[in-house]
């Protein structure tokens, strides 16, 4: 019955409504919130919801909406909106939240008159990035709620919603989604009028804002008093439901956001199924977790990402309550969950399926586009160390980071954004030479700065490649933070000597040119940047592509 609910009310959403991506109905709440500014830095799965808010600010003039340098930067300018007492989102995908968790973690002291969500993107399966992290562990780690949408309408109404309940409790909120439900698209009917701007307006206690340690303590003190109010929300709002089911006291199963989906796919229509408690808010509502333990004596958790609330059960509960989910092996610990998995860990029959013998499809590993100028630097930079034993090449991450795989295998680390340059400083200074770092123009504004300029400051023994090609290339050509033009100027303002300072054009007809260059600068002892520079293809098609085409 329950899944028969859910197509009928889809079947509405799409003859009264409009089809959104997941990430384009957090924009669309957002906006109908009457948020006044949007920051984000472009990372897969969380790009697609400035980029709806950008083509919006383009037509209607707001709200105010803009790539910043990295994701610390973009959280900043939305603080300062909220300071203003304005509405603000900010947008970044599961990696991009450690390098906003400074202000993240500090803003949930602070007087929050203006409403802050902030969209975290995960990426479980790691489509797109390093590593699989649960950003609802960084919700508890701050002690500020945390919504988690099941489908499109959800992150419709919670990016609404979010912004109420940040106002409410004074506190940013967090927008979970992860990736299957970021870039799927689905129904969305919007819902009542949109609210207005809120209007200019100063903290009136001017304390509330300077977290000195006196006026933090009193401000610490303050978010662990408004705990119990934020446990109660969560026990009594509609975001987290809980039916039990009287004929079955065996077996109960928790959702969390598009686990339900999951759950739901696999759940017979002409039953209701087992006692189901879904989560879409967070703190967990403890008091729904308890009532369903008191029903059964096993529970399944079907979430997508890390076991939190598998692991958080074991610490509501007491007694012989079964708890199975990733942790316990029923579900896999890694990657994606998927339908068929759901459906096994539920002790479902499999699926028919038919296998095709004999059809081998050839692996089709991603790889640098044709005449992408990334190609040209690579064949200057292998042929540059062919003859050097015990070099290192230190990269970052982008499209470059194909360098790694074949025909070039020139990059041997990638690890976080800006980490090649404090890398291969490190490994220089442990011995290893030639060292060279390799890093984009965008990657090199959003986190390599830092590391230059202590590379500057030791004048250490290593080369620093920036592959300049004029756009975010791999999230889909956003614009830089900074033009082209301005790169070697900002390189030699951080202290590294002119004379080792060179822009090359990364093209085929300059290969042995710019080979030449890379290898008097590694001879070189001392600090060196070589700038490859060429407009990415990709960039240049969108940018002459006819004013309204996607």
């Amino acid at each position: 019955m329950t899944e028969i609910l859910v197509e009928a009310e889809e079947e509405l959403r799409l003859s009264a409504g409009v089809v959104l991506l997941g990430d384009e109905a957090v924009a669309l709440g957002a906006l109908h919130a009457g948020i006044s500014a949007a920051y984000a830095y472009p990372g897969t799965p969380s790009t697609e919801i400035l980029e709806y808010l950008l083509r919006g600010s383009a037509r209607e003039g707001k709200p105010r909406a803009s790539w910043a340098a990295n994701e610390k930067t973009a959280y900043e300018q939305a603080l300062g909106v909220c300071y203003a007492g304005r509405r603000a989102l900010v947008a970044m995908k599961h990696v991009g939240l450690n390098v906003a968790a400074d202000p993240f973690m500090n803003s949930a002291l602070v007087d929050l008159r203006g409403g802050l969500v902030v969209a975290a993107c995960d990426d479980p399966g790691m489509h797109s990035s390093q590593n699989e992290q649960d950003s609802r562990v960084y919700a508890d780690f701050a002690r500020v709620p945390c919504l988690e949408p099941a489908d499109q309408q959800q992150a419709y109404e919670m990016a609404k919603k979010a912004f109420d309940i940040s106002e409410r409790f004074s506190v940013p909120v967090m927008l979970r989604l992860v990736t299957r439900l970021a870039h799927s698209r689905a129904g969305v009917l919007p819902s009542g009028e949109p609210v207005a701007e809120k209007p200019l307006g100063k903290p009136p206690d001017p304390r509330a804002w300077i977290l000195l340690p006196a006026n933090a303590r009193r401000q610490w003190k303050g978010l662990l008093a408004r705990q119990p109010a934020l446990r109660a929300y969560t026990e009594t709002t509609p975001y987290n439901t809980l039916r039990l089911d009287p004929d079955n006291r065996d077996f109960g199963v928790i959702t969390a956001g598009i686990g339900r989906n999951y759950y739901l796919e696999n759940l017979d229509d002409s039953a209701g199924g087992p006692s189901h408690l879904h989560i879409g808010a967070y703190p967990l509502p403890a008091g729904k977790i308890r009532d369903l333990a008191r029903h059964v004596r096993s529970v399944l958790v079907v979430e997508d990402g890390y076991p939190f609330v598998e692991r958080a059960l074991r610490g509501v509960l007491s007694g012989g309550l079964e708890v199975w989910g990733r942790e316990s092996g029923h579900l896999p610990a890694d990657g994606e969950l998927t339908p068929d998995l759901v459906r096994r860990a539920l002790g479902g029959e499999a699926r028919r399926s038919t296998s095709i013998p004999g059809l081998d499809l050839p692996a089709r590993p991603p790889q640098l586009c044709r005449g992408c100028p990334h190609r040209d630097a690579y064949d200057s930079i292998a042929e540059a160390i062919a003859d050097r034993a015990g070099s290192f090449v230190a990269s970052d991450i982008g499209c470059y980071t194909l360098g790694a795989l074949p025909p070039y295998r020139v990059i041997e680390s990638c690890v976080c954004m800006g980490a090649s340059i404090g890398m291969a400083k490190g490994a220089s200074e442990a011995g290893l030479h030639p060292v060279l770092a390799v890093i984009g123009d965008s990657t090199f504004l959003h986190s390599g700065v830092p590391p230059l300029m202590d590379a500057a400051a030791a004048d250490s023994d290593m080369t620093v490649v920036i592959l300049d090609n004029a756009t975010v290339g791999m999230t889909g050509s956003q614009p830089t933070i900074l033009p082209s033009r301005k790169l070697r100027d900002l390189v030699l303002g951080l202290g590294v000597p002119e004379e080792h300072v060179h822009v090359v054009e990364a093209h085929p007809k300059n290969t042995a040119e710019n080979t030449a260059v890379l290898r008097r600068e590694i001879a070189h002892h001392g600090l060196s940047v070589v700038i490859f520079h060429r407009e990415c293809l990709e960039s240049i098609r969108k940018r002459r592509r006819p004013a309204g085409r996607e």
